[in-house]
């Protein structure tokens, strides 16, 4: 918690200085008092109260005047609100291990079915970008909310040679420089990249099932990204179980390492057992702020992608909270007024019976 005017807070000195006010008249009336004949006569004249009810009017105004004396200061809480400025840059493997069949049918059906669904179920107006990698990264479709054209770009995805997570992740930040001129472009020197501040509401998704193999590396990607406060949320798909690769005509592209044009079936000669590198993974999301997150089949997967919006779509804000310690202490003093008059009312007379 924090406070917009801190200077306000020497209201609080009021409930020490009410306090020694209060000490230093109960040794006054002491001193002043006087001798009686009948201590019984003038216990009877008095209502009867008991210690604690004497002391609990007072120690509740006094916490109504504390919660008064913070409420000057307007006090300011970090809380999760929801963004409505967020971009998602998806951003997918499309390198020829995807043909995998350790899932079936394949890794690369299983993960476009996955982010077909991911689009579809986005609430209208969240704007999404689509990122596809193998050796190289290009933006194909850049932050719209325009899902259709987002899922025709899916459906245009092919495989092909080598895996650049770090590339990736390079394009992904330019392209929501691109919309975010608080987002600085990754060939742009920041002027002072160690003061951070808050994250961009602006996030990348990377959705691989292998290692980089080439281009930038991850780790230093991910310090760009960390610069811009733009958070990383990587996903590990696929399992660690040697399979066939298997891939359709229309998911090879020209480049792919199994040729173009037709399908290809590794069912030959046993299955290729393709690593996923976690531990770069992982390193990128903690240094981004982000999470890493393992999918070994489908369920999975779609799991991860329909629970991400819960994840980034919430920003911390500063959030001005002066009306619930006006409340609190509204709510104190008339408690504390209320409970004195109510325990110090006119006892009526009750004659004795003797």
């Amino acid at each position: 918690m924090s406070f917009s005017w801190p200077w306000a807070l020497t209201a609080l000195l009021a409930v020490p200085l009410l306090l020694a006010i209060r000490w230093w008249l109960n040794r006054r009336r002491k001193r002043s008092a006087i001798t009686v004949s009948s201590v019984a006569l003038i216990r009877a004249a008095l209502p009867g109260r008991s210690s604690w009810r004497r002391r609990v009017p007072v120690w509740l105004f006094l916490a109504g005047l504390l919660a008064l004396g913070f409420a000057l200061a307007r006090p300011e809480a970090s809380v999760s609100v929801p963004s409505n400025s967020t971009s998602v840059l998806l951003a997918i493997d499309v390198s020829g291990s995807m043909c995998s069949t350790d899932v079936q049918p394949n890794r690369f059906t299983v993960a476009t079915d996955a982010a077909r669904k991911f689009v579809r179920e986005q609430e209208d107006g969240t704007r999404i970008g689509l990122v596809a990698f193998s050796g190289i990264a290009g933006l194909l479709v850049a932050p719209t909310t325009d899902k259709d054209s987002l899922l025709d770009a899916i459906d245009t995805l092919r495989t092909a040679r080598g895996t650049a997570i770090g590339q990736a992740i390079l394009t992904s930040i330019d392209a929501i420089a691109e919309s975010n001129p608080r987002v600085a472009k990754t060939g742009v020197e920041l002027t002072d990249p160690g003061q951070l501040g808050d994250y961009e509401p602006d996030t990348i998704v990377v959705l691989t099932d292998g290692s980089n193999t080439t281009g930038v590396d991850p780790e230093t990607a991910a310090e760009q990204a960390a610069a811009r406060r733009v958070r990383v949320y990587t996903i590990g798909f696929g399992t660690t179980e040697p399979a066939p690769m298997v891939c359709t005509a229309d998911q090879i592209g020209g480049d792919s390492p199994f040729g173009g044009g037709r399908g290809w079936g590794g069912g030959r000669g046993g299955g290729r057992n393709q690593e996923i590198d976690e531990q770069a993974l992982t390193q990128v999301a903690d240094t981004t702020g982000g999470r890493y997150f393992r999918a070994e089949d489908a369920d999975q997967l779609v799991d991860v992608l329909t629970d991400l919006p819960r994840e980034f779509n919430l920003r911390k804000q500063d959030v001005e909270i002066t009306f619930w310690f006006v409340l609190a202490a509204s709510l104190l003093v008339v408690t504390a007024v209320g409970l004195s008059l109510w325990w110090n009312r006119p006892q009526p007379y009750r004659p004795s019976s003797e």
